[in-house]
């Protein structure tokens, strides 16, 4: 059992922010960095609009300078998950896979987890992804189709262009939600024959052969009508929600599941409706997904704990 004033869930780029501040309050956090160390961000290969870096940033190099810097004021890492979160006695009691901790004061920053498509399939599983760095190089030279039409699809589609034959793009949409920057990149790829697009299209089917995928099924939401497309691997990016289940009976959540923070409009910004329990990053915020929102709500987490803590020194 580990005894700490201070724990931080998740290492993404809210909670390693916070952990550099709490670090040089000299609160000694302990940052538990859930499934992956840097969270989302450690799979974007190019990052255009981190400040400072003006010839383009890969999220990894982020996370792996901010990682740096946070050992630096001595924050302890662990590797762990957690599985379970309770209160007793006014002490926060978390679960993990290899550790249980206890806490005076918390910050959750667990992110968010990719969206599966809505399909009935017995193969569900089988040959498809929501992760193009992770999966990208097995397919090099193949055909494959992508799903979706927000930033992560396009970054994503952009990026496995250099990896894959050719790439057949599905939206539900007429237009693509993400940033017209990176709209001009993906026309400029479809111009050159590398991407087929189908927009207001649907998935309707994938099909087998072998456990392995061998065609899918698509089919006009105006129009009505179906193509069959061959491929070697479906990649699906149509959204995140927030990784916040065991946190459901203790904490209040928005209708999506969201923690809920600046609770009854309190003096602490990030805190919940719950005392001690502050949350960060993408798991409070549904709109604005940017590295660098996630990491200024980190910084205001962090410095709400300080300020909690040493009013409640007793």
């Amino acid at each position: 059992m580990i005894k700490n004033k201070v724990l931080i869930i998740g290492s993404g780029i809210a909670g390693l922010t916070a952990s550099i501040y709490l670090s040089r309050a000299e609160l000694n956090p302990i940052l538990i960095t859930g499934n992956t160390l840097g969270g989302q961000l450690i799979e974007s290969q190019k990052i255009d609009n981190w400040p400072g870096e003006y010839r383009g940033i890969s999220g990894y190099n982020i996370i792996k300078n901010i990682k740096k810097q946070t050992l630096k004021f001595k924050t302890n890492i662990i590797y762990d998950n957690i599985i379970n979160f309770k209160i007793k006695n006014n002490y926060f009691i978390l679960k993990g896979l290899y550790n249980t901790y206890i806490s005076k004061a918390v910050i959750i920053s667990t992110g968010l987890n990719a969206k599966k498509i809505k399909i009935k399939n017995k193969f569900y599983k089988k040959g498809i992804s929501t992760c193009g760095t992770c999966d990208g190089y097995f397919y090099k030279n193949k055909t494959i189709a992508i799903i979706g039409g927000g930033n992560t699809a396009i970054e994503e589609t952009l990026f496995l262009c250099k990896i894959v034959k050719k790439i057949f793009l599905i939206h539900r949409k007429n237009f693509f939600t993400s940033e017209k920057y990176l709209i001009k990149k993906i026309y400029k790829k479809i111009k050159e024959g590398k991407i087929i697009l189908f927009k207001n299209y649907l998935l309707k089917k994938i099909n087998y052969k072998n456990n392995k995928i061998k065609n899918i099924e698509i089919k006009s939401n105006i129009k009505k009508k179906k193509k069959i497309i061959n491929i070697s691997r479906l990649f699906t990016f149509i959204g995140h929600k927030p990784n916040t289940k065991i946190f459901k009976k203790i904490i209040k959540l928005d209708k999506n599941n969201f923690i809920k923070i600046n609770y009854k409009k309190n003096k602490y910004k990030s805190m919940t409706n719950i005392k001690g329990i502050f949350a960060a990053g993408d798991v409070t915020n549904e709109k604005y997904k940017q590295a660098i929102i996630a990491s200024s709500s980190g910084c205001i987490a962090a410095l709400d704990i300080i300020k909690y803590l040493e009013k409640n020194k007793k």
